[in-house]
């Protein structure tokens, strides 16, 4: 098991009011996002599973056939698990959505996207930024935010688009921008804000689509530019290789970081999250440099998720170390599904797990295919 429950610094962005539209239930959670210091995440992830038995009528079946309900379950780990892929063919959520999120298109079409029901926005809202601010910004730092991430007006049913405006907007100085908008993706324009920043001194951080950034890479290799960003600057890039045009490793992107922008390693930090999920995972490297730490690198989740490695056949869980798929339970999910399972690939290590890569037979997905999807729109 990969116990995803960090201690959090005191760096938590204001809190939105809790709407009158949450549950009991739903509250509780909150108060957890907000306080999660000696909370018991069993007895909440057994509420949450209770509530969503009772609200989300397609999981009550799909628990009723596997003889798991409420009345039977009385471990987190227990709680039955829904595939990604049931998300393109149910509705599963709790009550009427405030908002729904799609996944990216696949090679089934449009019509076959993944669609996550989301009741209330206040835990997705306080989960994506607490653990935001923990693992990107644990110096509690407001810097400006250059953002090679579909602005809303791009991509309004993204789920990474809407965190990003949450973190542009709560989070970050005056002067961010998202440099990929309806009309295509302006790398030329984020050189130049780029360059600003140099120019003027002031440490930036950016958040990217892995493809997007490695874009500006062979964009600056064409041009022969390098830049040299102040000190404190830092890197948040998600979505791996999916989609990329030419691949290029982890060890590949944090080279380039440091030859194109002068940010080091352990100032890139890589984001892993999922349109079903409301909470994400972070590279462990900045949270680490603030506390002192020689951890190695890998994903840490925030205190209200817990992560499990289960045999792709039995899906039993398999010893830490050794490679299984990955199975989430999120808190923050209250108001769908809080059991996800996924097709990722990876292996428990410290208090968090490693991505290796996606079952095989699973189909590419997530924002990495954001910037093809964009540029297929636009005829390139």
């Amino acid at each position: 098991m990969a116990s995803s429950a960090m201690t959090q610094p005191n760096t938590q962005p204001e809190a939105r009011n809790t709407p009158m539209s949450l549950s009991a239930v739903d509250t509780q959670v909150l108060d957890f996002i907000h306080s999660p210091q000696d909370k018991d995440f069993n007895a909440l992830a057994l509420a949450v599973f209770a509530q969503q038995f009772e609200l989300n009528l397609p999981y009550q079946r799909f628990c009723q056939a596997r003889g798991q309900t409420p009345n039977t379950v009385t471990r987190w780990q227990d709680i039955p698990a829904v595939p990604t892929v049931a998300f393109k063919e149910l509705d599963l959520a709790c009550g009427s959505p405030e908002k729904i999120f799609l996944t990216s298109g696949t090679t089934r079409g449009q019509e076959k996207r993944g669609r996550h029901l989301v009741p209330d926005l206040a835990l997705y809202h306080a989960s994506a930024l607490g653990h935001f601010t923990s693992c990107v910004l644990p110096d509690n730092r407001r810097l400006r935010t250059l953002a090679l991430i579909p602005s809303p007006e791009a991509r309004p049913q993204s789920s990474l688009t809407q965190m990003a405006e949450w973190i542009m907007t709560n989070l970050s100085a005056a002067g961010s921008t998202a440099f990929i908008d309806p009309q295509g993706v302006h790398i030329e324009a984020f050189a130049d804000a780029v360059a600003q920043a140099q120019r003027e001194g002031t440490p930036v951080c950016i958040l990217a689509i892995t493809s997007a950034l490695v874009a500006f890479f062979d964009w600056c290799e064409t041009r022969e530019q390098q830049f040299a960003l102040p000190g404190g600057s830092r890197i948040m890039d998600t979505g791996g290789n999916k989609g990329l045009r030419r691949p290029i490793s982890r060890n590949g992107v944090l080279q380039s970081c440091w030859k194109y922008l002068k940010v080091a390693g352990y100032y890139c930090v890589n984001e892993y999250g999922m349109t079903e999920m409301a909470s994400q995972f972070y590279d462990n490297v900045l949270y680490n440099r603030f506390r002192q730490s020689n951890e190695p690198r890998y994903k840490i989740g925030p205190a209200w998720v817990r992560t499990l490695v289960v045999d792709p056949e039995t899906l039993e869980e398999v010893p830490p170390g050794q490679v299984g798929i990955l199975r989430h339970f999120d808190l923050a999910n209250s108001g769908s599904v809080m059991a996800i399972q996924t097709d990722d690939l990876g292996y428990t290590v410290g208090d968090g797990f490693e991505i290796t890569g996606r079952a095989p037979g699973s189909e590419a997905r997530g924002c990495a295919l954001m910037l093809e999807e964009i540029l297929q729109a636009e005829g390139a």
